[in-house]
C-alpha cells in the first residue's frame, strides 16, 4: 500500500524541482525528505527518481505515479469535504488568502455576511500575492485564496487546485490630470510607474505598452496601487491600474479605461469544492462582487 504522505512529498518534488525545496516547504529535512522517497519507491517497486549529481528528476514510472498522486490527494479533499457536510453547517477555521485590492474592497462585506450567516466559522485572512497563493493551498496553510490573471498574459491552469471566475475589472490608464493624454500611445514618452520586475503586473504593462507601440520609461517601481495611485497624483508619472484598485482614486488622478481585462478566480484544492466552509466563502465572496464595492 502506498504512503499517502509520500505521495505528496512526490508531488511537491515534481512542482518544486528539488529535495531542497520540498524540505523548506514541509518543515523537514533533505535527508528526511530523501528517506521518505526511498520508502516510497520501495512501496512502489520500481524507481522513481534518476539522480545527477546533486539534482533527482522523476522517471517515467514516477511521472505515472505522480498524476495517480494528484487525483488520490483530490479524493481524499472529497471524504473530507463530505464528512464535513454531516455537520449542521459551515464551522470550525477557514484560512483565506487575498491581494491588497481585494482585502480592502471585497473581503470586508464577504466577512460581515460569512459571521451573520455562518458564526460558527472562524475566519481567518492573510494579504497575499496571487503568486504564493497556489503553493500555500498545495501546502495547506490557505483553505481558499485569490487568483487573477489578465487577458494578455493567461495563467497556467494548477492539477492540484479547482476554481470559480469571481469577476472581470477594466484596467485603466492613470494620469495626473492636469497633463492627461487620455490615450496609452500618447504615453511613449512619459514616466511610467511600474510594478517590480518579475512580478505579473510589471509583465502585463510591458505587454500592454509593446502592443501600443512602444516600450515604458520607468520612473518609478511600486507594487500596491494606493501608493501608485499617490505617485500619479503627484504627477510623478504614468501607469496601468485595475478596477478593484482605483474605487477611490485620488482627485488628481484622471482615469482612463483600456481595452485590457484583468481575471480573478477563487481557488482551493481540488476535490473541496462542496466543503461546507469553502463553498460558504465563495458564495459570499460571489455576493460581494456583485456589490457596489465589485465594480
Amino acid at each position: 500500500m502506498l504512503d499517502v504522505r509520500r505521495l505528496r512529498l512526490l508531488s511537491d518534488l515534481h512542482r518544486l524541482g528539488t529535495i531542497a525545496a520540498v524540505a523548506e516547504a514541509r518543515a523537514y529535512t533533505p535527508s528526511a525528505v530523501s528517506q521518505q522517497l526511498s520508502a516510497l519507491e520501495r512501496e512502489a517497486g520500481v524507481p522513481l527518481l534518476e539522480r545527477t549529481g546533486r539534482r533527482v528528476a522523476l522517471t517515467a514510472a514516477g511521472q505515472v505515479l505522480v498524476r495517480h498522486a494528484e487525483a488520490v490527494l483530490a479524493a481524499l479533499e472529497e471524504a473530507d469535504a463530505a464528512i464535513a457536510a454531516v455537520r449542521t453547517g459551515p464551522a470550525g477555521p477557514i484560512r483565506i488568502g487575498a491581494f491588497p485590492s481585494a482585502v480592502r474592497t471585497l473581503l470586508p462585506q464577504a466577512l460581515v455576511a460569512l459571521g451573520r450567516d455562518h458564526p460558527a466559522l472562524e475566519l481567518m485572512v492573510t494579504e497575499l500575492d496571487p503568486v504564493a497563493v497556489p503553493a500555500a493551498l498545495r501546502e495547506r496553510t490557505l483553505d481558499v485564496g485569490l487568483l487573477h490573471d489578465y487577458d494578455v498574459a493567461p495563467a497556467e491552469a494548477d492539477p492540484a487546485l479547482d476554481s470559480v471566475p469571481l469577476l472581470q475589472e477594466t484596467v485603466f490608464l492613470a494620469e495626473p490630470a492636469g497633463t492627461a493624454a487620455g490615450a496609452l500611445a500618447e504615453t511613449a514618452t512619459s514616466a511610467w510607474i511600474l510594478a517590480t520586475p518579475g512580478t505579473l503586473c510589471h509583465e502585463v504593462t510591458q505587454r500592454v505598452c509593446r502592443a501600443a507601440g512602444f516600450t515604458p520609461r520607468a520612473r518609478h517601481h511600486a507594487d500596491d496601487f494606493a501608493t501608485v495611485l499617490a505617485l500619479v497624483a503627484a504627477g510623478q508619472g504614468v501607469s496601468l491600474v485595475p478596477e478593484l484598485a482605483a474605487v477611490t482614486p485620488p482627485a488628481a488622478v484622471r482615469l482612463t479605461a483600456l481595452g485590457t481585462r484583468r481575471r480573478t478566480r477563487v481557488a482551493f484544492r481540488r476535490g473541496a469544492a462542496t466543503h461546507p466552509a469553502v463553498a460558504a466563502v465563495v458564495a459570499a465572496l460571489g455576493t460581494a462582487t456583485r456589490g457596489p464595492s465589485g465594480g
